[in-house]
């Protein structure tokens, strides 16, 4: 299997083989917990308004949303998993995302492209549920040119060959950057500081969650590993 690194929408557009779009901190990292917690599927979608228009759609959906990293009036989920966790429920509701990175990125891979979406909480399943597919190319997509992004690309290419990585050493630049002192601080409107203890564990999860396409969004679900259709 041929490994190829991308980054951002530009990388989405070229991606081969299957797709694998990954967003750390925090959307798919949300996804995950939602899933996790019973929640029945994530909606993706590029823009606020249509992230709103399909939330009020469904009775009970959860709305989590963020612009340019920060919270919009009125959405209290900023693409955080610290304040999804927060509610009461999760059982059987939809949780509708709009992000600036995750749901652009996921929206540009092209149709003809097998899409997963995965954080670090759930890089391992997600490597598993691609091996699973014996793909001849695995496009590993950072949505943003960030550290944790690319650490959590090189850490699913370690385990492709069997590796063993030291995920602690790949995540140091992200440690070592300002961006997560300003988290750490508490100093970013709607991004706590626990969004990176809940963000920040590999494989917490054993499921992978495959995308598929629909008119006016794409589909997010959660694939077990003893599921045969991994």
């Amino acid at each position: 299997m041929d490994v190829i690194h991308a980054t951002g929408i530009d990388g989405a557009r070229q991606a081969s083989g299957i797709a694998v779009v990954i967003d750390v901190l925090r959307s798919f990292t949300v996804s995950a917990y939602a899933l996790a917690g019973g929640a029945r599927e994530c909606r993706l979608v590029t823009t606020t308004a249509e992230a709103r228009a399909i939330a009020a759609s469904i009775p009970g959906a959860l709305l989590s949303a963020e612009e340019n990293a920060l919270p919009i009036p009125g959405i209290p989920i900023s693409n955080s998993p610290t304040r999804l966790l927060e509610e009461p429920e999760l059982k059987d509701r939809v949780l509708v995302q709009r992000s600036s990175a995750g749901t652009q990125v996921a929206a540009a891979v092209r149709p003809e492209i097998d899409i997963f979406a995965a954080s670090l909480v759930v890089a391992r399943a997600t490597v598993q549920a691609c091996l699973f597919r014996r793909p001849a190319v695995l496009t590993l997509i950072a949505s943003a040119d960030h550290p944790e992004d690319h650490a959590c690309a090189r850490y699913m290419e370690a385990l492709v060959r069997g590796e063993k990585p030291d995920v602690e050493r790949l995540l140091q630049p992200l440690r070592d950057s300002e961006r997560y002192q300003r988290v750490m601080s508490n100093a970013w409107p709607g991004f706590p500081p626990t969004d990176l203890e809940l963000s920040l564990m590999p494989d917490r999860f054993t499921f992978a969650m495959p995308v598929t396409r629909e008119p006016a969004y794409l589909r997010l679900t959660r694939a077990d590993q003893a599921d045969p259709s991994q």
